[in-house]
């Protein structure tokens, strides 16, 4: 079972050892479901330094975690990939899932 770490006063409980990055008490590795998280938030908006710690942290806590084809944003299936749900060029164009010619409301005219 995942902890609740939706208030401040239980976040504050955490031993440091339980952030990813203790000195900035940023990325919450409490658990697995978390340590997952925290990947995926560092993927996101982290800096290449902070990605690197964070993946060291999470996979010494959690070995089975990010690394050699196992589970977790960092097994190569992460969010960042080229086969989204919307495909191609998105909404407006493309192959998206809404396909057709980007343009939105206007019928073909004959010459």
């Amino acid at each position: 079972m995942s902890k609740d770490l939706s208030t401040s006063k239980n976040r504050k409980k955490l031993d440091k050892k339980s952030f990813a990055l203790p000195g900035k008490r940023k990325y919450p590795i409490p658990d697995k479901a978390h340590a997952r998280n925290a990947l995926a938030r560092v993927a996101q908006h982290g800096t290449e330094e902070e990605q690197r710690t964070v993946r060291a942290a999470v996979h010494k806590k959690f070995p089975s975690i990010g690394r050699n084809g196992t589970t977790g944003p960092t097994a190569g299936s992460g969010t960042k990939g080229g086969s989204g749900t919307k495909g191609g060029s998105g909404k407006k164009g493309g192959s998206g899932k809404k396909g057709g010619s980007g343009k939105k409301g206007k019928k073909a005219t004959k010459s």
